[in-house]
């Protein structure tokens, strides 16, 4: 019999901010996988990335000032850097973990491009903050470069285009490790955008959402389950509102028209309700879980959490 596939996506919350933070928050987080993986799942894990590209941006950003004579890092390589840094400490962890259980597992991470719309129109309306707070001649010099920049408290910082992820280039890969019953990790950060230009990969100026890319990784992987960990235990109408409503689940069709009425928030719950959309599709057997992980117990908690399906 064939097993269920779940694709995984860790939220900020699952992995910390710094690097002491991340190897304990993925030590936790390496005990909910390898529940599932006790469960007989094959399991597929995306991540988030935002603070650590952050920092790599911005420590590559002062390197390129402090010595002029060193090119810029372009956003898709600090994208790269993040795929490795952050899967080192979870591949890590999930073997520790699953050791300690007697369970013997390959645990691979899989540097992960995603192909993105030269057309998309979020190119014409980057919206994506990134990297440090820079003077306002610094943010001319930005300018010039042909990078956008947006006015913020104490000066100013670059911001990106967030296109819709469209294909993975190594699906394929994911695919054929995930049906050897090994623990994949990938599209880590929303994938390292880059666009299709004849037989070459060029890396894009861009940002991915990450739970975009989460729900495309898990349509293409024709996976069962999509569960999105993140910080609330439940999807929320009007989030903290007087007239807050938590969910304990959410069909296809309400998920659709509350979306369309702007019922959850934009940038932190919407793009998971769109990535349930886009992953259930016409399917009556896919289903997504929202929710959020015991951080002390290590362990999604029985009760908690929306289910979307059809």
């Amino acid at each position: 019999m064939k097993k269920k596939r779940i694709v995984i996506a860790l939220g900020h919350e699952a992995l910390g901010s710094t690097l002491p933070e991340q190897q304990k928050a993925a030590a936790r987080t390496a005990k909910a996988v390898a529940d599932f993986i006790r469960e007989d799942y094959q399991v597929v894990i995306t991540h988030s990335n935002g603070p650590q590209v952050g920092m790599i941006h911005t420590a590559m950003n002062e390197f390129c000032r402090l010595y002029p004579e060193y090119t810029a890092t372009p956003t898709s390589v600090c994208s790269a850097m993040s795929q490795g840094y952050i899967g080192y400490d979870l591949q890590n962890a999930i073997r520790t973990e699953l050791l300690n259980r007697g369970i013997y597992k390959t645990v691979s991470t899989v540097l992960t491009q995603v192909v993105v719309d030269p057309y998309d129109e979020a190119f014409y309306h980057p919206t994506k903050v990134i990297g440090r707070v820079m003077t306002k001649e610094e943010a001319e010099e930005e300018e010039k470069k042909g990078n956008h920049v947006t006015e913020v408290e104490g000066g100013y910082r670059r911001i990106v285009a967030s296109p819709k992820p469209m294909d993975i280039v190594e699906i394929d890969a994911i695919s054929a490790l995930s049906d050897a019953d090994q623990v994949v990790i990938a599209c880590g950060g929303g994938g390292i955008p880059v666009l299709a230009q004849n037989n070459r990969l060029q890396g894009a100026s861009a940002v991915i959402e990450k739970d975009l890319a989460a729900g495309k990784l898990a349509e293409l992987l024709d996976a069962d389950m999509l569960v999105i960990l993140t910080s609330v235990d439940k999807v929320c109408l009007n989030y903290g509102k007087e007239d807050e409503v938590k969910l304990d689940t959410l069909s296809l069709a309400d998920a659709k028209k509350y979306l369309a009425a702007g019922k959850f928030g934009e940038g932190t719950m919407a793009p998971k309700i769109e990535a349930a959309i886009d992953f259930i599709g016409e399917s009556a057997i896919r289903s997504v879980l929202v929710t959020k992980l015991n951080k002390e117990a290590g362990e999604i908690t029985g009760g908690m959490g929306t289910l979307i399906k059809k």
